[in-house]
């Protein structure tokens, strides 16, 4: 699809050096920016709701004790 863009200043070089390094053209090394950006993105965390509306996490296999709740409680006096 050909259409126009501006681009910052800064962010034209990089693509252009970025394109050149790679032997494609400008428009190809932007796509393959933007395909790597979005691939890179991490994903919304799975947060759900509790019947009485508390976020719920999903869960790790990791167990929270008191103990663990008390000596972190230590550390922040």
């Amino acid at each position: 699809m050909r259409t126009n863009v501006n681009l910052d200043d800064d962010v034209h070089q990089l693509a252009s050096i970025y394109a050149s390094a790679k032997g494609i053209t400008l428009g190809a090394a932007i796509s393959e920016l933007i395909r790597k950006a979005e691939a890179a993105t991490p994903a919304a965390p799975d947060i759900r709701r509790s019947a009485n509306g508390l976020p719920c996490f999903p869960p790790t296999g990791k167990v929270l004790t008191a103990q663990m709740v008390k000596e972190a409680e230590c550390e922040l006096e």
